[in-house]
């Protein structure tokens, strides 16, 4: 069975990584092939998502770019016609006021600091396996 390989980012100039690393490490734990990037603007995460060959696109937000920087990030993702090929994820601090306007923008699952890693994994499984 092939690995599934995921790339996680920190959206835009947010330096608050210490969540998105301990993902990382237990995604990485549970089996899957981990490419983290550290902070990155749309352009550079598409980019990577292409050169890497990812299957998923976490981006983490903290910083209140999460809107403009996710509607930028698969409005990239659309011109390569990736929103087919790869599932995307967001995670941070925001209003759940937000969490509609994001899957709207076209994140398949948003995850707020309530979360469990476990949730995670099992989130991600079942949107690939959907």
């Amino acid at each position: 069975m092939k690995k599934i390989k995921i790339l996680l980012a920190k959206l835009g100039l947010d330096v608050h990584n210490r969540g998105l690393i301990t993902v990382a490490k237990t995604l990485c734990d549970a089996g899957y092939e981990i490419v983290y990037i550290n902070n990155a603007f749309p352009k550079e995460i598409i980019s990577t998502a292409i050169q890497e060959s990812v299957d998923v696109v976490g981006v983490s937000s903290l910083c209140g770019a999460h809107i403009t920087l996710g509607r930028k990030l698969l409005e990239e993702a659309a011109t390569y016609e990736l929103k087919e090929e790869m599932i995307f994820l967001i995670g941070g601090v925001f209003s759940p006021l937000d969490i509609p306007i994001l899957e709207e923008i076209g994140f398949n699952k948003v995850f707020t600091t309530d979360i469990t890693t476990n949730q995670i994994d099992l989130d991600i499984k079942n949107l690939i396996n959907s």
